[in-house]
């Protein structure tokens, strides 16, 4: 390793890095570059990236198609205010994403992170039944959740979960629960829900994985007890799409794979294809005709300053069209395969509890967790940037990743955890 560039030596000092104890952290490594799956380090060492810059690079980095459009709209217009004013890209990206939405999920409130978009659609929940005069104040939420860290996500997160336990005293309080895995444990959701109805405006959850909360996977059937139980207690659905939707679950989004339509779905990360700070909340007709009033109080109070702003909406727009350009189902069930192939022997390592696979994710949790930190630099030294955390070491690679680059990654983890 040769020097860090001034930049570094000048800057680091004054950074502030996420989720980071910055007393004991180990430094953070200076990326001067990226290009398709690989990260290039300041001192020219190139990383394969294993976990798509937090699940959101699904097309990898520096896609000509995003990079030439987002160069033309900048050329353009960057951004220009949502209040009273709209552009083309915003509502081209509105269209785009109601017309593959399933059912009546038509109405987009476009935002800039995903944590504002879960905050939008819980605020929408509250005052689609305020605007209907009664005053539901609360969320059904599930243990190993995560929705983000702002302070009203943060109170719908699992409060053991970790990251957010600080605050449990000061955070709203809403219900938390179970997700119902089997038939029984629905007739029990839905019998919980219905006398806890009068006080819930949304049932909110993350569809097939449990992301941040230790990437917990259930099944399609979960998502199916909910929205019946939602339904039976006129209570809404919100599911949080931001990690699970565009294909990292395997279809192209995971409600998908249920055959259910959520009264909201949030987005965020792989729409703007990892380029561009950019989030959307998408109602169902119904929802919107609640705020749709002579009554100007009835109106959604929320406007984000760089709300829909055209430059990432212009990349979201080139992020969609590489989806429909190219069977990106059938990339994820090729990683799919892969992943399990690969992953299964490290259930044969001694401190290895269980391998799990989903679609473009592949995990394995391990007994001690204590042992993570001193793992992440050996995975650098692999040529790798693979991120654990919590108990898990867990692959969401690019989606358009291929064998042989995948194989590095999984041989990486093997090894590692082998040794």
């Amino acid at each position: 390793m040769g020097e860090h560039p001034h930049w570094y030596t000048e800057g680091v000092s004054h950074i502030w890095l996420p989720y980071t104890q910055m007393k004991t952290a180990t430094p953070p490594l200076p990326v001067k570059a990226t290009d398709g799956v690989r990260i290039t380090l300041s001192d020219g060492r190139e990383l394969i990236d294993g976990i798509s810059s937090w699940w959101a690079a699904a097309h990898g980095y520096n896609h000509p198609h995003i990079m030439q459009a987002m160069k033309a709209q900048l050329e353009v217009m960057p951004h220009v205010m949502f209040g009273g004013m709209v552009n083309e890209p915003a509502l081209r990206l509105s269209k785009r994403l109601a017309d593959m939405l399933p059912g009546d999920l038509n109405r987009v409130f476009i935002a800039e992170s995903g944590s504002v978009s879960v905050e939008v659609a819980m605020k929408m929940a509250l005052q689609y039944f305020f605007n209907r005069g009664e005053k539901r104040s609360k969320f059904v939420h599930f243990r190993g959740t995560y929705h983000g860290d702002t302070l009203g996500t943060m109170a719908v997160c699992d409060p053991e979960e970790g990251m957010h336990g600080l605050f449990g005293d000061v955070l709203a309080k809403n219900l938390l629960t179970d997700l119902p895995r089997t038939r029984q444990d629905a007739e029990k959701f839905a019998a919980f829900l219905k006398k806890n109805a009068a006080d819930v405006a949304a049932v909110i959850t993350e569809p097939l994985v449990q992301g941040a909360g230790g990437m917990v996977f259930h099944q399609a059937e979960t998502l199916r007890w909910l929205r019946e139980a939602c339904d039976a207690a006129d209570v809404l659905l919100i599911v949080d799409e931001i990690f699970t939707g565009f294909y990292r679950t395997g279809t192209r989004f995971a409600t998908d794979q249920a055959g259910i339509v959520p009264d909201m779905v949030t987005l965020s990360k792989a729409l703007s294809g990892g380029v561009s700070p950019l989030s959307a909340c998408v109602a169902r007709a119904e929802i919107f005709e609640a705020f749709y009033d002579d009554d100007p109080s009835k109106a959604l109070m929320h406007g984000p300053t760089y709300m829909a702003h055209a430059l990432g909406c212009a990349a979201a727009n080139a992020s969609l069209d590489l989806f429909e350009q190219d069977d990106y189902a059938a990339k994820v069930h090729a990683i799919e395969g892969q992943l399990m192939a690969e992953l299964a022997p490290c259930g044969f390592a001694g401190n290895v509890k269980s391998v799990r696979v989903k679609g473009a994710i592949g995990v394995v949790q391990l007994d001690d967790a204590r042992e993570l930190e001193a793992l992440k630099p050996k995975f650098v030294e692999r040529g790798v940037w693979i991120r654990p955390f919590r108990d898990i070491v867990y692959l969401t690679p690019p989606l358009v990743i291929d064998k042989d680059d995948l194989s590095v990654l999984t041989g990486a983890i093997r090894d590692v955890l082998g040794a």
